[in-house]
């Protein structure tokens, strides 16, 4: 079993920028893809990022490309979120999640999660 927490999310002023953090534990070995979504209570959670763990390789939904970043750190199991020029439309909770199968972009497809952090960008 893996575990995600994941920290970094507060109150922020639009434009301004945070990191995320995602500190996985447990058999990472077996994971191939760490991605963060975001969503409200009650609502479906959007995919934000995604990294393939094997090949380095990045997605990103239309709206952050250029402006948040996914990365790791393979000597700390750590995946980021660095979020820049942020908009009070991205206030969410940001959960952290991963998969041993190949990339998909529906939260349906993890079964692992965070539980989440909060960000907040006031206008």
């Amino acid at each position: 079993q893996v575990q995600l927490v994941e920290s970094g999310g507060r109150l922020v002023q639009a434009g301004g920028s945070l990191r995320l953090s995602c500190d996985a534990s447990g058999r990472t070995s077996s994971l191939n893809v760490m991605a963060w979504f975001r969503g409200h209570p009650g609502t479906e959670r959007e995919f934000v990022a995604a990294l393939n763990l094997r090949d380095g390789t990045t997605h990103y939904q239309d709206s952050v490309k250029g402006r948040f970043t996914i990365s790791r750190d393979n000597a700390k199991s750590t995946v980021y979120l660095q979020m820049d020029t942020l908009k009070p439309e991205e206030t969410a909770v940001y959960y952290c999640a991963a998969r041993e199968g190949p990339l998909v972009f529906n939260p349906i497809g993890y079964v692992m999660w965070g539980l989440g952090t909060k960000v907040t960008v006031s206008s």
